[in-house]
């Protein structure tokens, strides 16, 4: 248990000001904490957005990670940077990230369990130990998971600050009609269609915004889309895309089979690379998940401009490609 007394002048949020002094912790986790009762002021629960005066008394008491009642697997998996920190994984296509109703198993948090030997961020919660972000089940590329809950915690914000750099590649079914596009909308999930998420009034959803790049069209018009994400809403390319009157080829949800002049076997979207400051070091760290076979028809096409890419880490020099 820990004790604080609150100095002169006073006046501050508990959660803004506790988040301050404990640096291990995030703002939202501060909260938490305060909302189950770990932290008090002068003895007594209360609310998080109370005003501290000077010579009040906070105790805190930080419990135990829940033990995680989930097995682990031994489920290859492909690596591409690990250290003591965090873990940052190429995702196959069709895994699971978590384990959710239908998918008790053989998702990527057994297979990071039995890899970590259960060492894996617990605010990530017991059903999602270590994960940071996600990617739908049919969408294969970048993902990082933290190992401690200060990795956790930094990049958690990262993702929230959008300090993050993510790129996507995408195969559409149809060429955009411009080589460059910024789409900003809100998106929310569909008031009939449970599985689909669409886009919404302003009031009803959460920001989205995605900028499109083209990088090749086939002689069939299928064309390779490079995708940079400015936030991370469900299914953001995949509505965006299609939003745009390109869906991507063999997407299960947003796509008409009947209409793609080529037929995929998988959803054609691949987190391509990942970049992030490490929590621990400071340093950035730039991951890329090699380009998936399937891709290849297009991605040949345009190794150079690909090159080209891998050269720049701040997003906003991409429009100079094009």
């Amino acid at each position: 248990m820990q004790s604080l007394t609150i100095p002169e002048p006073g006046g501050d949020r508990l959660d803004a000001y506790l988040a301050a002094q404990l640096p291990d912790l995030s703002r939202s986790r501060v909260q938490a904490l305060i909302k189950e009762g770990h932290i008090l002021l002068n003895g007594k629960k209360v609310k998080a957005k109370v005003a501290l005066k000077a010579g009040d008394q906070v105790t805190i008491e930080i419990p135990e990670p829940t033990p995680l009642d989930m097995v682990s697997q031994d489920i290859p998996l492909s690596v591409i940077y690990e250290d003591s920190d965090l873990i940052v994984l190429n995702k196959a296509h069709g895994m699971v990230v978590h384990p959710a109703a239908g998918n008790p198993d053989g998702t990527l948090v057994n297979a990071l369990l039995h890899h970590c030997d259960g060492q894996l961020a617990g605010i990530g919660g017991v059903e999602r130990p270590g994960i940071v972000h996600r990617l739908d089940k049919d969408t294969s590329g970048c993902i990082v998971a933290a190992k401690t809950d200060k990795a956790h915690q930094g990049l958690v914000s990262q993702f929230a600050e959008r300090k993050t750099a993510k790129l996507y590649l995408a195969v559409a079914q149809s060429p955009p009609k411009e080589a460059h596009q910024t789409v900003f909308n809100h998106i929310a999930r569909h008031p009939v269609h449970r599985q689909r998420m669409d886009v919404c009034n302003p009031g009803a959803g959460k920001p989205a915004i995605t900028d499109l790049h083209l990088l090749h069209t086939a002689p069939d018009g299928t064309s390779l889309i490079l995708c940079a994400l400015h936030t991370g809403r469900t299914h953001q390319i995949r509505v965006h895309n299609r939003y745009m009157g390109h869906p991507l080829l063999a997407d299960p949800i947003y796509s008409k089979p009947a209409r793609q002049v080529f037929q995929s076997p998988r959803l054609m979207l691949h987190a391509w690379r990942l970049g992030f400051t490490h929590p621990a070091t400071g340093e950035w760290v730039q991951n890329e998940a090699p380009i998936p076979e399937e891709f290849h028809r297009w991605s040949d096409e345009v190794s150079d401009r690909l090159e080209q890419v891998r050269a720049i880490k701040d997003s906003k020099e991409y429009d100079a490609l094009w």
